[in-house]
């Protein structure tokens, strides 16, 4: 269990914003699947505060799933602090402030990991956050901006003193993106450091690994991203780990009705085209290392309609080292 502010998160390992990917219809497979806590796509203060509508249908949440964390960035205290009470309005259990972004067209903005650099200003966005908030703020990190310039201990400290409910740390510089190795030991530093709760990200490619994170590093939960993709598998296995049990591997058949199963809610949720195209890529991800999975992949990025990927499910056998399991 993992407390942050006054809410309670009965399972710790929880499912990472990424966009065009934590949108309702994965967030509900993924909650049904056992996961503690998932959060929203990367939400563009600036673009709350101007009204935007496709920014606002982020916040959207399908009937299926309990209500998401909210994960903002932004450089400015007023829209800051517009979006944090725009989300106030929400049953929404936290909002998470993202300081840890490496993409180019957020950083060249002065956001994400950007702030990294300016410790006085991410402090100022963070006290803003907390002030216009009525739910507890928690803040998203890196190591540092480069390999000479690594000060999550000290961020981390800062964004605690601002008020700061709990601090996810994805230990890989700005620098690096998602090359190269997440230095676990980073975590263990900063959780040594803080009396707020410590979230954990980097390098979960399955529930075994997060086990080892927590193991290694004492952080409070951590946190799936790219090991969830079209695997949300990855929540009931942590739990059945942490109940003294074997990880299950899902067999094609399990496969197939997730995929069917997300694509029904993906058609409740969105027009039939824009579900279809969404819905191409979560495909692709789910058969992944199952046979003719690239066949499977090539027809399915031709699909138009849900019935022509439903028909495509047919493509995929089950490896022949599983028939007698």
């Amino acid at each position: 269990m993992i407390k942050i502010g006054d809410t309670q998160f009965e399972d710790r390992l929880f499912l990472a914003p990424m966009a065009g990917v934590t949108d309702a219809p994965y967030r509900a497979i993924c909650s049904q699947f056992g996961c503690g806590l998932a959060y929203t796509e990367m939400i563009s203060a600036k673009a709350l505060f101007y009204n935007d509508k496709k920014t606002r249908e982020l916040l959207e949440k399908a009937d299926e799933e309990p209500w998401p964390a909210v994960q903002i960035f932004g450089s400015d205290p007023e829209s800051i602090s517009f979006a944090v009470e725009y989300i106030n309005g929400t049953d929404s259990p936290m909002i998470d402030l993202n300081m840890g972004c490496p993409a180019t067209k957020i950083v060249r903005n002065g956001e994400g990991s950007a702030l990294m650099k300016d410790m006085a200003k991410a402090a100022v966005l963070i006290k803003t956050a907390v002030q216009a908030s009525r739910k507890p703020v928690t803040v998203k990190l890196r190591s540092g901006w480069d390999k000479n310039n690594i000060n999550a201990v000290d961020f981390a400290l800062m964004a605690q003193e601002s008020g700061a409910a709990a601090v996810c740390v994805h230990p890989r510089t700005r620098e690096m993106h998602y090359s190269g190795t997440a230095d676990w030991g980073l975590i263990a530093k900063i959780k040594q450091k803080l009396d707020i709760p410590v979230i954990g990200s980097g390098d979960i490619f399955s529930a075994d690994d997060a086990v080892r994170m927590m193991n290694a590093t004492g952080c409070d939960a951590a946190m799936a991203a790219r090991g969830a993709l079209g695997n949300p598998w990855i929540f009931k296995n942590y739990i059945r780990i942490r109940s003294g049990l074997a990880a299950e591997n899902p067999s094609l058949e399990e496969k197939k009705e997730i995929i069917s199963r997300h694509l029904h809610l993906m058609l409740k949720y969105k027009d039939e085209r824009l579900a279809v195209l969404e819905m191409r890529k979560f495909a692709a991800w789910y058969a992944h290392a199952e046979t003719n999975a690239s066949i499977f992949r090539n027809k399915v990025n031709k699909c138009i309609s849900a019935e022509e990927i439903i028909e495509c499910l047919g493509i995929l056998k089950d490896h022949p080292e599983n028939k007698n399991q």
